[in-house]
């Protein structure tokens, strides 16, 4: 949901990038909005809306396809012999496109300033905006809509913008679910999508009666900014609303895309790629900005601000679910702790490789881990995370610049997510730009200036792939 800024003491911003950049120079952006809040009242008749939207979204994804199209390499181009846990190829390659007249060794040979003032910092590494950024939004892929419409009649399309990324840069759907409880069990989905339909045939006897309550509810739709009762909504018909695994797809991901609820003006708004909830029960920050410290603090935040982009005025018009901490909230959060990460049979107990199962190349990649490349810095074995904040000061590669609506300015602290299994979760960096994890060693190689060899990258990548 759009909120207006004003254009008095602007921020000017330059296009430095040209085309690249996927805009015109002399865009200007406000650094402050006229207002924190939304409109409550919906003057406008819903019918008038529908309309409107509908008929401006081909122009809408145009745009933000030429971008994707600009940035990316969007070819289905698998990876021999790699794929993710329940068999769906993992994408090799860099995807992010060079601008004219670069390198990757001849950008990583040059310094952030000479690369920020030559304007050649690659546009794929900068952060990506929402398909429709001023509108934003969640936004769920085709695949994981037609199963919930086939198994609910839930229908979650939105009639102004449809899911931007191709299939094959996504997780794999419907994902396994592992537990920490049950290893012996394997994957107890049964191949199946987890909705209401199934969770109690799937779980009953695996789960006890207070972690199936916390499953019931964490597949129950609520409403939710854009998918609820309301005029102000962007489905065709009312809404019965979203569940948290409508994003959580079986305690992990499927890609899906929102807006951060915790910055404004909307052009200042980070897009956020859902993460994987497995491992949550060794994770200790949580929220967008990560200050919720408890996975039962994240539970509660989601339902009360996060599915109303932080507007609480705005949640008690759409119908906000205010759920019981005692109860509730610890029941979901305890299922939530059961998620584990994919099998990993190359790692011993530590996290390290098994000198007796490792490639060369693999065994060369962790080495590079600890050591040349840095990744270790912040993501330690044996789940590589140290549970912190990091700031990459990515921005002081590039000029800030308003694209599709949102401005290219600096990140902020990110979270160490953990690395393990992490070639189930494409695409990568919180907003999704990264598609691969090649692009990913790009992108630090870079940020970290650690000047890494072709051969040291795919060793790398190598590793990360068996983690």
């Amino acid at each position: 949901m759009r909120v207006s800024g004003s254009r008095s003491a602007v921020l000017t911003v330059v296009a430095c990038l040209g085309l690249w950049a996927g805009g015109a120079a002399g865009q200007e952006v406000s650094p402050r909005g006229k207002t924190s809040y939304m409109p409550v009242d919906q003057t406008e008749p819903f019918s008038e809306v529908m309309a409107r939207m509908k008929a401006d979204k081909p122009k809408v994804e145009a745009r933000h396809q030429q971008l994707l199209v600009q940035r990316y390499d969007l070819g289905n181009k698998p990876a021999s012999g790699v794929t993710m846990s329940k068999g769906k190829p993992v994408q090799e390659g860099v995807r992010v496109k060079l601008p004219p007249g670069v390198t990757w060794d001849s950008l990583a040979a040059m310094s952030p300033e000479a690369i920020r003032d030559k304007g050649v910092f690659p546009p794929g590494l900068m952060p990506l905006p929402h398909p429709n950024h001023p509108e934003g939004g969640m936004l769920f892929p085709k695949f994981h809509i037609n199963e919930i419409k086939q198994q609910e009649g839930r229908d979650l399309t939105r009639f102004d913008l449809d899911f931007d990324l191709p299939d094959h840069f996504l997780p794999e759907f419907p994902p396994p679910i592992f537990l920490t409880t049950r290893p012996d069990l394997g994957d107890v989905s049964q191949g199946k999508l987890v909705t209401l339909m199934n969770v109690q045939d799937l779980f009953n006897g695996i789960l006890n009666p207070k972690q199936l309550e916390g499953l019931r509810l964490l597949v129950t739709p609520f409403p939710q900014q854009q998918f609820n009762q309301t005029a102000d909504r962007r489905s065709e018909l009312p809404s019965r609303g979203v569940s948290c695994f409508d994003c959580h797809v079986n305690g992990h991901t499927n890609g899906a895309t929102h807006l951060v609820g915790d910055i404004r003006p909307q052009e200042f708004r980070h897009r956020i790629e859902t993460p994987t909830l497995r491992g949550v029960n060794i994770q200790r920050l949580f929220g967008s900005q990560r200050a919720l410290k408890t996975v039962e603090d994240f539970t509660e935040f989601e339902q009360r601000a996060a599915y109303f982009d932080g507007d609480p005025v705005i949640a008690t018009k759409k119908g906000v679910n205010i759920l019981e901490r005692g109860s509730q909230v610890h029941f979901m959060a305890e299922v939530e702790e059961l998620f584990d990460f994919p099998p990993a049979p190359k790692l011993r107990f530590d996290g390290k490789l098994d000198p007796k199962k490792a490639t060369p190349a693999e065994a060369r990649g962790q080495e590079l881990f600890f050591g040349k490349a840095q990744c270790s810095v912040c993501h330690t074995a044996p789940y590589y995370t140290d549970n912190l904040m990091h700031n990459l000061r990515a921005e002081r590669f590039y000029k800030p610049v308003l694209i599709n609506g949102e401005v290219m300015g600096a990140d902020g602290p990110i979270k160490t997510f953990p690395l393990r299994g992490i070639r189930d979760s494409p695409p990568y960096l919180h907003d999704g730009r990264l598609l691969t994890l090649e692009d990913t060693v790009e992108f630090f190689n870079l940020i970290l200036e650690t000047r890494l060899t072709a051969q040291e990258k795919k060793d790398l990548v190598a590793f990360m792939r068996v983690l």
